[in-house]
C-alpha cells in the first residue's frame, strides 16, 4: 500500500512540477464553460422562451403567409421572430443567427392557383441548430398544406355537384374552405400521447448545467487520456526500465499510476461542479451520491482508456497528440459542445459508442432533469464496463520498454 501511494504521490506532484498545468487543470475549463453557457444561450430569449431564435422576412404579407409564420410559432424548438429584410440578412451575415427565413411576395396567390412555392431558407452550415429550424419549417408547411388540400378537395367536388356562379364566389368557397378545414385539424382528437416521468423541475434547456456538465467531461476527459504520455515519458527515461530491478510487480506500479491520476481527476470534477453550483447556478444537489458515483464510473471509464492508450503510442508527443484528438472528437460527437438531439439520428445513435455520451447523458439527466440515482444506474453501469474492457486490454498490453 505505501509503495502505491508513493507512486500517486510522485505522479500527481509530476503533473503540477510546471505551473501552465493549473491553466489547463481551472483556467481553462472555468472559462469555456462560461463561454460555452453564453454560445448555447445566445439563441434565446431573454423572456425565459428556450426556443432557437428564427428571424422570418414576410414580403407576401397575405393570409396564409401569415398562418404559416403562426403555425410555426406553436413549434417547440423555433421561436419566429419578423423582421425587415435589410436587418435580418445583415444579422443573419454576422453569426447572429443560425438561419434566415424569408416568404416571397406572390406566396399566397401562387397557393390558391395550386402551384408550388419555395420559401427561401438560409442556414449557417457550421450551426447545428440548422438542422432543427429546418425540420420545424417542414412541419409547419406540411400544416399549412394539408389545409389547403382538403380546401382545394372541397372547392373542386363542389363545382361538380354544382358550378360556381363566377370566380369570385370560387374563391370565397375556397376561402371558408380553408378556415373549416383549420378548425377540424384544431379540433381533431388527439391519437399519440406522449408520457414522461415527472421530474422534480422543468425540462427546460439549460446552458449553464449543459455548458458544466460537458467541458467538465472534457476537460477531464483529456488530461486522464494523458496518462498514456506519463507511461511514453517514463518508458523513454528509462523509469519503467529501473524498476524490472526492484521488487515492484506491474501490478503495483500500475495501480499506483492510475490512483493518481484519477484522484487529480476527481479534485478537478469536484472543483468543476463547485464552480457550476457557485457561480453559474447550476443544480447539480439533487442527488449528491447518485453525482459521485457518476463521477467516479467516469474518471474510471477515462484512465482505463488512457491506460490502454498508452499501450499503443511510443512517444509522449505522440501520446499528447493523440489524447487531445480523441478527446475533443470523443467530446464533441458525444453531445458535450452541442445538445446531441440536434444532430442526425443516424450520427446521434452511433454516437453512443462512445464513454462521452453516456457520461453527459447521466450529468444532464442530474443537472438539467433533476433526475436521481436509479435514473442514472445504466449508465453507471454501462461506464464502469468500458473501464473494465479497457483496463483488461491495457494491463495485457503493458510492457516495460
Amino acid at each position: 500500500m505505501k509503495k502505491i501511494s508513493a507512486i500517486a504521490w510522485k505522479d500527481f506532484r509530476l503533473r503540477f512540477t510546471n505551473p501552465s498545468e493549473f491553466l489547463f487543470f481551472l483556467v481553462l475549463p472555468v472559462l469555456f464553460t462560461f463561454l460555452i453557457a453564453q454560445f448555447t444561450g445566445s439563441y434565446t430569449g431573454s423572456d425565459g422562451d428556450n426556443r432557437i431564435v428564427l428571424p422570418v422576412v414576410n414580403e407576401d404579407g397575405g393570409d396564409l403567409s401569415g398562418q404559416l409564420i403562426s403555425v410555426l410559432g406553436e413549434s417547440q424548438s423555433v421561436r419566429p421572430v419578423q423582421q425587415v429584410r435589410v436587418d435580418a440578412e445583415k444579422a443573419f451575415e454576422e453569426g447572429e443567427y443560425a438561419a434566415l427565413l424569408i416568404v416571397p411576395a406572390g406566396f399566397e396567390d401562387l397557393l390558391r392557383q395550386g402551384q408550388a412555392v419555395d420559401l427561401q431558407l438560409r442556414t449557417d452550415p457550421n450551426n447545428a441548430n440548422a438542422l432543427a429550424i429546418e425540420q420545424a419549417i417542414r412541419a409547419a408547411a406540411s400544416q399549412v398544406s394539408r389545409t389547403l388540400a382538403v380546401a382545394g378537395i372541397s372547392a373542386s367536388t363542389a363545382q361538380t355537384i354544382l358550378p360556381f356562379a363566377d370566380p369570385a364566389e370560387q374563391a370565397s368557397y375556397f376561402n371558408q374552405g380553408i378556415v373549416l378545414a383549420k378548425e377540424f385539424f384544431s379540433a381533431a382528437p388527439q391519437r399519440l400521447v406522449i408520457k414522461q416521468p415527472a421530474t422534480s423541475t422543468e425540462d427546460d434547456f439549460n446552458p449553464a448545467a449543459f455548458s458544466s456538465a460537458g467541458q467538465l467531461i472534457i476537460w477531464v476527459f483529456i488530461p486522464l487520456l494523458g496518462i498514456s504520455e506519463l507511461f511514453a515519458m517514463e518508458r523513454a527515461g528509462g523509469t519503467l526500465r529501473r524498476l524490472l530491478i526492484t521488487p515492484t510487480p506491474r501490478s503495483t506500479y500500475l495501480l499506483g499510476s492510475i490512483t493518481g491520476q484519477l484522484g487529480a481527476g476527481i479534485l478537478q470534477m469536484l472543483i468543476l461542479v463547485a464552480f457550476g453550483i457557485l457561480v453559474m447556478k447550476v443544480d447539480w444537489g439533487q442527488s449528491p451520491l447518485a453525482l459521485l458515483l457518476v463521477l467516479v464510473s467516469f474518471g474510471l471509464a477515462a484512465v482505463a482508456m488512457g491506460v490502454m492508450l498508452g499501450t499503443i503510442t511510443k512517444t509522449s508527443s505522440q501520446a499528447t497528440g493523440m489524447s487531445v484528438m480523441l478527446g475533443m472528437t470523443m467530446g464533441l460527437l458525444g453531445g458535450c459542445m452541442i445538445p446531441l438531439e440536434l444532430f442526425p439520428p443516424t450520427i446521434a445513435t452511433l454516437a453512443h459508442i462512445l464513454p462521452t455520451t453516456w457520461a453527459m447523458e447521466a450529468m444532464t439527466d442530474l443537472a438539467m432533469r433533476g433526475l436521481g440515482l436509479v435514473a442514472v444506474i445504466p449508465e453507471i453501469i454501462i461506464l464502469l464496463g468500458y473501464a473494465m474492457i479497457f483496463f483488461v486490454i491495457g494491463v495485457r498490453r503493458f510492457k516495460w520498454e
